[in-house]
């Protein structure tokens, strides 16, 4: 079977998450970059990492890299690569997205245009035709320029792999699925443990670890593009890559993990994410604010996105919020907390010196996952 270059990209600052995701996938890693996973893996692989992974945005084929500074050089690249190898006679496509980063051509719009041109001269040439139809199954292009490096990809995932399916109503601020699952991934909890989220909005970080409990391949109730492309990837793999996700699920999983939030109507949205990710079961919600956080049990865990106060007007109330936050951490005795926040005197107000700081970027915005480390439970004799 055919080998491709396969390239996965991540937020800033999760590519070793998504490393060994991959890994444990079982694929071999070509290239780790900034924001940015590529390995090799055959059309089976393309099912299973759309189905499969947690932390990637999209997975993309990578069809050639060359270096271009001029508009010219641009159009020679793109219409130099094996696009019949890819795209069939009457496949549809165009240039989706481009995005260019410390490099001399930064005009997106111009860039999509050329690239589009350059194909279509390439498609005519190898077909033989005057004019490309056009109307077959879609193969949309994502171009990535950085220092003059243009590196030319497929969209095998269409709509980016965040939306699972499950969440049709959110939060004010809402984290990403993928973003959810790292951070967690980012952690020692396992379903064993007792995980509370206090700021839990639309449930996405509870909804996250329920399904890794329960082994719930995140991509397994939706569709992607490249299922379309039958030249590409024979149907019988989606199939196949969906009955091996079937039998994963744990159905009979045991787990304590809640979610809560100030707003009672946001707590009814997440009991509804839940439900239509098949975890409502595993997941206690309730409406309840932080200053009111407690739990019976020792070792457990708390992972969560608390406000950032990004307008002006809520950030004066952010040092009263954290020091409410610091003070709840304090009477959970030998807990671990793990939160994401812009907010760069969290620990000051919390009270204590975070044990870890990782940096990471949720789109343009800097972010520092703060991880304060309780004791680890003792072995069981």
């Amino acid at each position: 079977m055919r080998t491709f270059e396969i390239s996965a990209p991540c937020h800033f600052g999760l590519e070793a998450v998504l490393k060994r995701e991959i890994y444990d996938l079982g694929y071999e890693i070509l290239e780790v970059e900034d924001g940015r996973v590529t390995f090799l893996g055959d059309a089976e692989a393309v099912c299973r990492a759309n189905i499969f992974l947690r932390t990637p945005e999209r997975v993309l084929l990578r069809v050639g890299r060359f270096h271009a500074e001029t508009f010219d050089q641009l159009f020679e690249g793109i219409k130099s690569l094996p696009w019949e190898e890819y795209i069939p006679k009457d496949g549809k496509f165009w240039v989706t997205k481009a995005t260019s980063v410390k490099s001399k051509l930064f005009s997106t719009t111009d860039i999509q245009s050329i690239a589009k041109k350059a194909m279509a001269e390439h498609m005519k040439g190898a077909y033989q035709v005057d004019w490309c139809p056009e109307t077959g199954a879609s193969y949309p292009i994502r171009l990535f320029l950085l220092k003059d490096e243009v590196t030319v990809t497929i969209d095998t995932s269409g709509e980016a792999l965040h939306k699972r399916g499950y969440r049709t109503m959110t939060s004010k601020a809402p984290i990403s699925e993928t973003l959810a699952a790292a951070l967690i991934m980012l952690t020692p909890w396992r379903a064993e443990r007792i995980l509370v989220d206090p700021f839990c909005g639309s449930g996405t970080i509870p909804i996250e670890a329920a399904m890794m409990a329960a082994g719930i391949a995140p991509g397994m109730n939706r569709s992607f593009t490249a299922e379309s492309w039958t030249n590409l990837i024979p149907k019988n793999l989606w199939y196949e890559a969906v009955e091996e996700a079937q039998d994963f699920i744990q159905k009979d999983v045991h787990v304590d993990i809640q979610g809560y939030d100030i707003d009672g109507d946001i707590i009814k949205v997440a009991r509804d994410n839940a439900r239509r990710a098949g975890v409502d079961h595993l997941i206690h919600f309730q409406q309840r604010d932080v200053a009111q956080l407690n739990h019976p049990k020792k070792y457990g865990f708390i992972i969560t996105n608390p406000p950032y106060g990004e307008r002006l007007e809520d950030k004066t109330a952010l040092p009263a919020l954290y020091g409410t936050i610091g003070e709840a951490y304090r009477r959970l005795e030998d807990w671990s907390m793990f939160l994401i926040t812009s907010y760069e005197d969290a620990p000051k107000d919390i009270g204590r010196k975070a044990d870890k700081n990782r940096k990471i970027y949720n789109g343009m915005l800097k972010t520092y996952f703060y991880q304060f480390m309780g004791p680890k439970p003792p072995k069981r004799k």
